[in-house]
């Protein structure tokens, strides 16, 4: 019986979470947003200069075997349909304004992270999978020349740079826009609670 007393007294002690205020809720999730449209936007200015150079690349240069050519196809494809992904990402956020309907914002963020998680967890391993074999038969004609150890050099540290992004760096990316995202619709659904 004491035990439960005191943790009656201890449960009866812990501070109570004080009401949100408004505007810094709103200040936060505003920068929050921000802060992830900003980095897509960069994500698609990026792709978009690297989807031009690819093209460029293929048109203007000419290469003797067509291995080389459907390799840079197949790179040009998946940087597109990436792009395609993060500019509905993009417009998802963009969607509606905070400070007209903030449940529907609530509801559009919620949206986008149901969406970002589901898509970008397949999509990953595709897109790395494409790419890998759009670099092979590019690196084909590329390196038909060079000797057998830059050919392994080169080979390997693709291979290599693939599984450091996916094991080691896109975990991290994702678990840190995940943490953010669901900081902020904590806050929005807290503040929501607090006026139902």
């Amino acid at each position: 019986m004491k035990d439960f007393d005191h943790l009656m007294s201890v449960w009866q002690a812990q501070p109570k979470k004080e009401p949100l205020s408004v505007d810094e809720v709103l200040k936060q999730v505003k920068s929050g947003v921000r802060g992830l449209t900003n980095r897509i936007y960069w994500a698609i200015v990026t792709m978009i200069a690297t989807i031009a150079g690819a093209f460029i690349i293929m048109f203007f240069m000419a290469f003797k075997s067509p291995a080389t050519t459907i390799g840079i196809l197949i790179i040009v494809l998946t940087m597109v349909m990436y792009l395609s992904m993060i500019l509905r990402h993009y417009h998802i956020l963009k969607k509606h304004d905070l400070t007209q309907n903030p449940s529907a914002y609530l509801g559009s963020l919620k949206e986008y992270q149901r969406n970002r998680s589901k898509v970008v967890g397949w999509f990953y391993y595709i897109y790395i999978l494409l790419l890998s074999a759009g670099l092979g038969l590019y690196f084909v004609e590329v390196l038909e020349n060079a000797p057998l150890y830059f050919k392994l050099i080169t080979y390997g540290s693709t291979f290599l740079w693939f599984m450091f992004t996916t094991f080691y760096i896109k975990p991290r990316m994702i678990k840190n826009e995940e943490e953010k995202l669901n900081l902020m619709i904590d806050r929005l659904e807290r503040l929501q609670g607090q006026f139902d």
